[in-house]
């Protein structure tokens, strides 16, 4: 079967590229080993599908984390505004949510996947159920040899995602194409995962989760990343949104530590006023009944026991040190960084395909002719956000119209 261009990988990249490159009137295939199209899709976003971010083009460079200039033709050729507004005009319906996140109106990823989907369909792109076992060049065409047939095209286009989520078909595949045609990867690492901490107390607080609270990052005692925003305890360490994208900044086995103000909005001279207030208030009471306006309840023992004010002594009693000792807790709520979790927790993968091996303009391999690359396969990555998935559009599409 013979193609002008041929898609492996029919995630959101996949899926953009083959839309694209069939929009512009070539004969395209798209090529899936999963029984289905798009299945990251689906989980990505807790089944709500961020699908970008609302904010101006340059601050998609700020918020990509590992070869953000590399991307500067991608992010501007198809921005986060034609990404918008080629879904509405599909028929999905999208919101923006705090940070900028964009969502669609309905809550629901598959809503995204099946716009995605019917247009890629209704392109005319042929859709092939198989997997790749080999792909290689012979003259002007490249062979794709599948399980069960051989594809023939003038270009190919790989869009097979990282290794993050094995079981949604992110195997490394794309890697060993890429190798096969000469190309180097830099090593694959968890990226966008949460953190296992030192502190095995963060099990007691499991499931507890934060809002509107700030972390900073530092490795060795030098600040190196700050956010703001939500997270979670788990039983092994921390994860969300925030603990998510510091995630990206931890590159070795450094010293690590996280940092936690629970009350950003109030400085220290405040939040002892307000604590102070609250005590008055509460000044025959046990130290442990003394914190439900200021702090969640299930929060609440964990404070006391790390503040050293038995939790039985009365409110009346405890002293200006021990007070200010409270404060210093609640803006500095620390935890040392031990480790990661499996790269198959990840959100995205970081590492791929290296960046100075393709053109970042037309996302063409600057080895192979006609041979191009798309999405997370490639070695870049950024924060939560939105901000990957736009990645994978942007690219995909100036692979599929340059194919």
């Amino acid at each position: 079967m013979e193609y002008q261009v041929a898609v492996v990988g029919g995630g959101a990249a996949g899926l953009m590229a083959s839309y694209i490159a069939s929009k512009s009137g070539k004969k395209v295939c798209l090529i899936e080993k999963n029984t289905q199209l798009g299945k990251k899709i689906l989980i990505t976003g807790k089944g709500r599908c961020n699908v970008t971010n609302s904010a101006p083009t340059e601050d998609f460079i700020a918020n990509t984390a590992v070869n953000a200039n590399f991307l500067y033709s991608a992010f501007y050729s198809f921005t986060n505004t034609d990404l918008m507004n080629m879904l509405e005009n599909a028929g999905l319906k999208l919101k923006t949510e705090r940070g900028g996140r964009v969502f669609p109106q309905s809550d629901k990823a598959s809503d995204v996947r099946n716009t995605l989907q019917k247009l890629t369909e209704e392109s005319g792109t042929h859709i092939i159920f198989d997997e790749v076992k080999k792909i290689t060049k012979e003259n002007e065409n490249f062979v794709i040899k599948l399980g069960k047939q051989t594809v023939m095209a003038r270009s190919v286009i790989i869009a097979t995602g990282g290794v993050s989520y094995p079981l949604t078909g992110s195997t490394g595949d794309g890697y060993k194409f890429a190798k096969g045609f000469g190309h180097t990867i830099a090593e694959p690492k968890a990226s966008l995962v949460p953190l296992v901490t030192k502190e095995k107390y963060v099990a007691d607080i499991m499931g507890l989760s934060l809002k509107n609270i700030a972390v900073k990052l530092s490795k060795n005692n030098k600040e190196i990343y700050s956010d703001f925003g939500e997270m979670l305890f788990t039983h092994f360490g921390i994860s969300g949104p925030v603990i998510l994208s510091s995630s990206s900044h931890i590159r070795d086995n450094g010293e690590y530590k996280i940092s936690i103000d629970l009350k950003p909005a109030l400085d220290f001279k405040t939040l002892d006023s307000r604590i102070l207030r609250d005590f008055e208030l509460e000044k025959n009471k046990d130290f442990i009944n003394s914190l439900d306006a200021l702090l969640p309840k299930k929060l609440i023992p964990l404070i006391v026991k790390l503040s050293g004010i038995d939790e039985r002594q009365k409110v009346n009693s405890i002293t200006r040190e021990q007070r200010h000792n409270l404060v210093k807790l609640l803006k500095n709520f620390e935890f040392t960084i031990i480790g990661k979790r499996p790269i198959s927790e990840a959100i995205i993968t970081s590492g791929g395909i290296n960046v100075k091996e393709i053109d970042s303009s037309t996302m063409e391999s600057k080895l192979v002719p006609g041979l191009f690359f798309a999405g997370e396969v490639i070695d870049v990555d950024a924060y939560t956000g939105g901000f990957n998935l736009q990645i994978a559009f942007s690219t995909a599409y100036l692979a599929g119209i340059n194919s």
